[in-house]
């Protein structure tokens, strides 16, 4: 079963993309920016801009089903590397002991000047296998 979750963007039904798609157990977030209402918050703060990307992308893993602590790997794009450590400490406070694997690279830009950071993820809703079934009931066998 797919579950597609939209922020509402206009441009989603434009570009064809969704916030956030679950299939079975996996939930893949797609790149998401600190834009509210089409309008690009934190201006000038690496920091605070991944903060909110990342709260955006909290709220469509809720909207599957799915949590912050099932995140599995995220994909960090900045337009100045310079800005790594801000950003990786918003990462950091945000997953904590969650510890996703992760990659942060620089790009030339993104979709507006006024936006710094992008972030993807990707996460395995706990419990369940790739096709959403339940393993950790008594009638699951390990090898």
């Amino acid at each position: 079963m797919r579950q597609n979750v939209g922020s509402g963007s206009p441009w989603e039904s434009e570009v064809g993309y969704s916030r956030a798609v679950r299939v079975g157990g996996l939930v893949h977030v797609a790149g998401t920016t600190a834009t509210r209402d089409g309008v690009a918050q934190a201006p000038g703060d690496p920091y605070g801009q991944a903060r909110v990307a990342l709260e955006i992308i909290a709220a469509a893993l809720t909207e599957c089903g799915a949590s912050l602590s099932d995140v599995v790997r995220t994909r960090i794009y900045v337009t100045d590397i310079a800005h790594w450590a801000e950003v990786g400490r918003a990462h950091g406070e945000v997953f904590g002991d969650v510890r996703p694997a992760a990659t942060m690279v620089q790009v030339a830009a993104l979709i507006s000047p006024d936006l710094l950071v992008e972030i993807e993820a990707d996460a395995v809703v706990a419990g369940t296998d790739a096709t959403g079934r339940d393993v950790t009931g008594p009638d699951v066998t390990r090898p």
